[in-house]
């Protein structure tokens, strides 16, 4: 059954008023166009919704089971023009993002705390997840937008921009301090025990490469599930790892871990914002990645 959205606004002010006069001033129209559309939607219908006598008009008991579930809709589109008009005016609304350890100490943090003062009444809901599962997330809709380390598995209608880089630094735990006398090579690494993110992670994949372009293999003693594990396994002296230079400067400042000098240079890393470009931001998430983009 075809019938317009206007007969149900108007049902819904007659109802609401008991009159055809009320609901006129209402709607700015005028009563007979306000009788002629409520007549349409009986004839429409097949049933009468309003008894009219000269003390005004009733609903039928059809009319209230029509107005019951009008009146819902109706409060459901009005809280829904609230949103959006508050949310356009970034008083409301959710930004879901699905950030790894690394960005969201690195850099998310950081931002997210300027981006609460300024919008202290958008909801911030975060995803905790390594950059392969944080990626899915977004081309899976669960996430606006993710931040994580940079990946080389990014496809369209997926985007990454860079926010900024980062250095990793091979530290040790004082029982291993004399391994920082002299530098160290990639190959002598495989004579100490390793502590490293586990398989499944960007950062073992990079490593990985980064070991096999000089002809080894990576073989950790200890596998972690996220960057914010590395610290407390290495100062625990279950082995050497790298650790992003952000993450080390206090343990290294206070001597509780030590850097070992390495002779080949590492690359920098980036971290790195994801969307997926077929599908629009809202404006919350949208002022979000414009604060996390500028600090690049």
């Amino acid at each position: 059954m075809d019938i317009t959205y206007d007969y149900y606004r108007i049902f819904y002010y007659v109802a609401k008023y008991n009159s055809f006069s009320n609901a006129a001033t209402v709607l700015m129209s005028n009563q007979p166009n306000v009788s002629r559309a409520m007549n349409n939607l009986e004839k429409q219908l097949g049933c009468k919704l309003f008894i009219r006598s000269n003390r005004g008009i009733t609903l039928t008991p059809e009319g209230q089971k029509l107005y019951s579930h009008v009146a819902v809709a109706f409060k459901q589109l009005h809280s829904a023009e609230l949103e959006l008009v508050n949310s356009g005016n970034l008083e409301n609304g959710t930004v879901t993002i699905s950030a790894s350890e690394t960005a969201l100490h690195g850099i998310l943090l950081r931002v997210l705390k300027d981006f609460h003062n300024t919008y202290p009444s958008i909801h911030i809901h975060i995803l905790s997840n390594n950059t392969p599962q944080s990626i899915n997330s977004v081309q899976t809709g669960i996430a606006d937008f993710a931040v994580v380390t940079s990946s080389n598995k990014i496809y369209n209608p997926l985007r990454e921009e860079n926010i900024c880089e980062f250095h990793e630094v091979l530290v040790c735990s004082p029982k291993y301090s004399y391994l920082t006398k002299q530098k160290m090579s990639l190959a002598e690494l495989k004579n100490h025990p390793m502590v490293c993110l586990n398989k499944g992670t960007t950062t073992y994949s990079y490593y990985t490469d980064l070991f096999l372009k000089h002809n080894l293999v990576l073989t950790p003693e200890v596998e972690v599930a996220t960057s914010d594990q590395l610290i407390p396994v290495i100062t625990h002296d279950l082995g050497i790892g790298f650790v992003p230079d952000f993450l080390v400067r206090e343990p290294l400042s206070k001597g509780v871990l030590y850097e070992i000098p390495l002779k080949e240079k590492l690359p920098a890393r980036h971290i790195c914002f994801v969307e997926d470009t077929s599908h629009p931001l809202n404006i919350a998430a949208s002022r979000l990645k414009s604060m996390l983009l500028s600090t690049s």
